[in-house]
């Protein structure tokens, strides 16, 4: 048996092959993880990790093809690339508390139903330790990336995601406590009018904050409807700790320069190869890999679409 991503076939250890003789990404994303580490194809030697393998993927043409004994093939598109992403949170699409969960794409947040600042929650119920470093991810969306994060920094860290769709809200909840992920929890919030509130009350240091590839509301009269406004600029910072980060990052060129220059015009923050030379940047200023060691959805698809992430993460001066 043989994978094909792009042009390159690859031949699969008989283990892996007769694993995969099932097309559906359920069991190929299982199987990617319990295999794929043991039994690396000869082709990709030196691929010895998890991370080099998806970035391997990732470089080639994104179309990735997996030819049966039957010579019939099943084409892995960007959702497929999604579920190998995270295939070790073994979640499903889906869940019965909240059925099949259409993802609304563009929300309106200046509507009255979201300027409602929500409240926070009793955060020593939500959190085992609610003392822990926190980082809060603005618009979340199914909250994957989150958990991720939080699965391997269980007792290091605690995780919020605000995220403006209940229904992505309700069911990422669901999976945090079905994975018995104690460190993430979700808010339903409209993070432009909420942050302040929410953030605030938290007990322990606000250390990192993301906001990763926004709704991006391109036509002019809605740019004020985009979540990266003044006011949730200087809430992040006056919430940030010292040596806190925050990390931002577009696939649309015009959305990342906003952001850029929102931060970049404040004094309490440094761009982090200027403090951190390992943090390598391209003659624009971006920097040139992911520094969180897992891709969002978004990120997936855009790559997949061979689009350019533009990235850029800050720190709060001491």
């Amino acid at each position: 048996m043989a994978v094909i991503v792009g042009a390159t076939a690859m031949v699969l250890p008989t283990t892996f092959a007769k694993s995969i003789s099932k097309n559906t990404i359920s069991s190929l994303s299982s199987i990617y993880n319990t295999h794929f580490l043991h039994h690396l194809p000869p082709q990709i030697h030196g691929y010895n990790s998890y991370g080099k393998y998806r970035n391997w993927v990732r470089n080639c043409s994104g179309i990735c093809s997996i030819e049966g004994e039957n010579n019939g093939t099943s084409v892995i598109r960007s959702p497929n690339l999604v579920a190998l992403e995270y295939a070790d949170l073994n979640l499903p699409h889906n869940c019965e508390e909240v059925g099949h969960v259409r993802i609304r794409q563009h929300v309106n947040p200046l509507t009255s139903a979201y300027s409602i600042p929500a409240e926070p929650p009793d955060w020593n119920a939500v959190y085992k330790d609610s003392t822990l470093p926190l980082m809060v991810d603005v618009g979340c969306g199914s909250g994957r990336f989150l958990l991720w994060l939080a699965k391997r920094n269980i007792s290091h860290q605690n995780y919020l995601g605000l995220e403006i769709r209940g229904k992505l809200v309700k069911r990422a909840n669901i999976w945090a406590m079905e994975l018995g992920i104690s460190n993430a929890h979700f808010i339903f919030a409209n993070a432009t009018v909420s942050f302040q509130q929410l953030v605030s009350s938290y007990p322990g240091p606000l250390m990192l904050v993301s906001v990763l590839c926004p709704d991006p509301h391109f036509k002019k009269k809605h740019h004020k409807r985009r979540v990266l406004q003044k006011p949730l600029v200087d809430a992040i910072v006056n919430n940030l700790s010292s040596g806190g980060q925050v990390f931002m990052q577009s696939d649309v060129l015009e959305v990342a320069v906003d952001m850029r220059n929102q931060f970049d015009s404040v004094s309490d923050l440094s761009h982090i190869d200027a403090i951190n030379p390992s943090f390598i940047c391209d003659h624009d200023g971006w920097l040139l890999s992911n520094p969180m060691g897992i891709r969002t959805e978004r990120e997936i698809h855009a790559e997949l679409e061979d689009a350019k992430i533009y990235r850029r993460m800050y720190q709060k001066n001491g």
